[in-house]
């Protein structure tokens, strides 16, 4: 786990001492105590979450202050809501320069301090009086008649204050000026936004080959850098994307000239058996949970056995042209999330991770991969790693140019003058096209024969070359889509198949 650490050049040598001056304003907590009420966590995936935090104060009839401590020191206050009954919000302050020592430090320039030394010998202390200068990149005092920076040299040293500097609170606070035209306790809610809370998805999923299964549990994993600790919460999680955070699922540009991940995912077409806020889906924690600062928390959201699963060899082969030398094929691992025969769920994205046990019966990770949302009823087919037996090598056997027999009309026009036709041009253009033969040798080093499925890409070269044809391949393929065709190719136990395709293109 991953701890924030303070920058300050003074604090590894001292301890700091104050005497705190009472406090004005009413506050919502007992000292030491946590001031959160009925506490509800709405996070979503994009490192945001909605805090809603309901508390019993005692309100005063007329003007006046009320200070809401634990709340996060990320606090968006702009989208601060405030509601008590009789009660209207005239002003509202989020204090969230904290009581720590470089902020004691800061605060105390130009003012005077202790400085408490204790000899390491003897034990004995001496005390003077000092004037703090600078904290940048360092603490420079004036000690009488001479200037001194405190050093980290074994020799402990205290700094003692004589009072808490001003507007320096011990925890993220928000202040709120509220007229009430009734006195006594009643709940008064704060509700607002936060960056620093989030939540991912990942993956556990044991793969048996023999049997054709997987087993799958999916954790929630919640991170909290908010600098504040939210008690007991009542804590609901959205699967989405809404406008305002900061996630995204994972993409990239088309570019053509690069071929696509292997791994692939057909929608499906189910509603999950989840409750839904709009265009998203709900995942609530089941019981109320704490989540501290400065913590990962995971909690289990899914858990199912026996899913049918198959292994597939794939590669995706780029543009026409060769190999200099062979590829291994993708490993892949594919399954479905329908409600019959899949996992019977929508996956929130996240990564997926696949073991599969040894000879000896222990899980062995060997691979994962990542999922955007997706929906039940999807087919998903996840990349796991490189086979080690299975290659494929794409060549350019041979590519000739065909000298068209007729020309392409691709232009025509009239000239018009004073209104008439007076003549009519027409523009001629030869085109050539090109007879490629891609030759794909498969070879397999394993002791059974495997399917493997190549996909040639990077046909449809746009608007001004879309249109091409294969007048022959060796084996029947089936087109995914306007820019790539797939084959199913069947390669014999430690044995190597040679498929060979033709295209006529215009390129």
């Amino acid at each position: 786990m991953k701890k924030n650490r303070l920058t300050i050049a003074a604090i590894s040598l001292a301890t700091f001492a104050w005497s705190a001056p009472p406090v004005s304003a009413q506050t919502s907590s007992a000292d030491g105590e946590s001031a959160q009420g009925d506490l509800s966590v709405t996070i979503y995936n994009g490192n945001l979450a909605l805090v809603q935090d309901v508390r019993q104060l005692e309100i005063a009839s007329g003007r006046s202050r009320i200070a809401f401590p634990d709340v996060s020191a990320q606090i968006r206050p702009e989208t601060l809501s405030f509601a008590a009954r009789d009660t209207a919000i005239v002003e509202q302050n989020f204090d969230f320069d904290l009581l720590t020592p470089s902020k004691m430090m800061e605060k105390a320039i130009g003012q005077t301090v202790t400085l408490v030394r204790t000899n390491p010998a003897t034990g004995a202390e001496t005390r003077e009086r000092a004037k703090v200068l600078s904290t940048a990149g360092g603490t420079v005092v004036q000690i009488g008649d001479r200037i001194e920076v405190l050093r980290d040299d074994g020799l402990p040293v205290r700094v003692v204050f004589d009072r808490v500097p001003p507007n320096l609170r011990a925890k993220p606070t928000l202040s709120v000026t509220v007229e009430s035209s009734s006195s006594g306790t009643r709940p008064a809610s704060i509700r607002y936004l936060t960056p620093g809370l989030g939540w991912s998805s990942d993956y556990v999923a044991l793969y048996d080959e023999g049997r054709g299964t997987v087993d799958m549990q999916g954790w929630v994993t919640l991170t909290n850098s908010t600098g504040t600790t939210f008690h007991s919460a009542d804590t609901l999680l959205v699967a989405g994307n809404p406008n305002g955070s900061s996630s995204r699922q994972p993409g990239r540009g088309y570019n053509p000239r690069i071929a696509p991940d292997i791994s692939r995912t057909v929608p499906g077409t189910e509603t999950a058996e989840r409750e839904r806020l709009g265009d998203y889906y709900l995942y609530p924690i089941a019981e109320r949970t704490t989540i501290a600062n400065n913590q990962t928390k995971q909690v289990s959201f899914l858990d199912v056995q026996g899913v049918p699963a198959r292994k597939i060899y794939g590669r995706t082969v780029g543009w026409l042209a060769s190999d200099t030398q062979p590829v291994n094929v993708s490993s892949q691992i594919a399954f479905s999330s329908s409600k019959e025969g899949g996992l019977g769920d929508a996956l929130p994205a996240g990564t997926v991770r696949f073991y599969q046990r040894d000879g000896q019966g222990n899980p062995q990770f060997i691979g994962e991969n990542g999922i955007g949302h997706t929906p039940m009823g999807s087919e998903l087919v996840l990349s796991t790693g490189d086979a080690f037996d299975v290659f494929v090598q794409a060549e350019v056997e041979k590519r000739e140019p065909i000298n068209a027999a007729e020309y392409e009309r691709s232009a025509r026009y009239r000239v018009i003058e004073n209104g008439e036709a007076v003549r009519e041009v027409q523009l001629d253009r030869a085109v050539t096209h090109y007879r490629t033969t891609m030759r794909y040798t498969l070879t397999n080093a394993k002791p059974e024969p495997v399917e493997v499925e190549l996909v040639q890409s990077g046909l449809d070269r746009g608007w001004w070359a879309s249109d091409y044809r294969i007048p022959s391949e060796d084996v029947p393929g089936e087109q995914l889509n306007a820019d790539a065709r797939k084959y199913v190719i069947s390669v014999p136990a430690n044995g190597e198949r040679v498929v060979r395709v033709t295209y006529e293109t215009r390129y």
